[in-house]
């Protein structure tokens, strides 16, 4: 499996369909990167009904996964987690494949 979701990043996205009043059996979490951010890469987190054919899909904790194959050579290994704390709130990524995280986290580089 390339993307790992936690259980609390799981649950975060099911409060999220929830809120948004989506269609959970229509919905899937897209994982992705894009060029950009301060390290060249950032990463994408979107909620869709579309998924293409050359697409990896899993199903982790109930919530449909998908990511693209050029996403995918990137995020081979990384998991998504969710933090709730003093600090902030948001979705965290821990990607292996990193050689350098900027400060912010939601950068890196390869």
């Amino acid at each position: 499996m390339a993307v790992e979701l936690t259980e609390r990043a799981a649950s975060e996205v099911k409060t999220i369909i929830e809120q948004q009043s989506l269609d959970p059996a229509k919905t899937y979490l897209r994982v992705g990167v894009k060029g950009g951010g301060c390290s060249g890469f950032s990463y994408t987190l979107d909620l869709t009904e579309h998924v293409s054919e050359s697409d990896e899909q899993w199903d982790i904790h109930g919530i449909k996964v998908v990511c693209d194959s050029k996403s995918n050579i990137y995020l081979s290994g990384t998991a998504v987690d969710f933090k709730d704390e003093v600090m902030g709130r948001g979705f965290v990524f821990n990607n292996p494949n990193a050689t350098h995280t900027c400060g912010c986290g939601s950068s890196f580089s390869a």
